[in-house]
């Protein structure tokens, strides 16, 4: 597939809303392959379509957590570790379905807005109803970083970058400083 460029805060797209996909081409699969590639490559955890200059409503996110160091000294006993839960998303036309009433408070950071993370409040927990690139609909319910990433990219698909809504925003300290 092929890496896009990330644009970033300043780009007009940024702030338009998307437009809904009606039907799922070849093209749309292939977006959302390029989308992975950009994001994995860029180190993220969520892309949306306006990210990479695409004013339509589909989103990619992937927080399934990294497997734990195989480095770590063996115990010698035969107990294996649980696979990690596999939290990775191809969202068409996201909706949000429900959300808690219980907020948290937590930063972010955003591949549009490189060098800067802010705090923002959002919704302990989100239900989404969205698309796969099969056409089907389905929901996924999370709380923590997948709730976070959800309501994150339906923000971009709206147009909304987080440092719309941070209360804070800083720059990332480099640790070689």
């Amino acid at each position: 597939m092929a890496l896009r460029k990330v644009i970033v805060k300043g780009d007009p797209l940024l702030s338009r809303k998307s437009r809904e996909i009606n039907e799922v081409t070849g093209r749309i699969r292939m977006l959302a392959e390029d989308m992975w590639d950009t994001m994995y490559e860029a180190n993220g955890v969520g892309l949306a379509a306006p990210q990479v200059g695409v004013l339509r409503r589909i989103a990619v996110i992937d927080v399934t957590e990294p497997p734990e160091d195989e480095d770590e000294e063996q115990s010698g006993s035969a107990e294996q570790k649980p696979e990690p839960e596999v939290l990775k998303y191809v969202l068409i036309n996201p909706e949000i379905i429900e959300v808690s009433e219980e907020k948290v408070k937590t930063k972010e950071g955003c591949l549009s807005v490189p060098g800067l993370v802010g705090m923002v409040e959002r919704p302990a927990r989100v239900k989404v109803r969205a698309m796969d690139l099969n056409g089907q609909y389905f929901e996924v319910e999370g709380e923590g970083m997948l709730a976070k990433a959800l309501l994150h990219e339906i923000d971009h698909l709206e147009g909304v970058l987080y440092t719309d809504i941070a209360e804070e925003i800083e720059d990332v300290e480099d640790p070689g400083e």
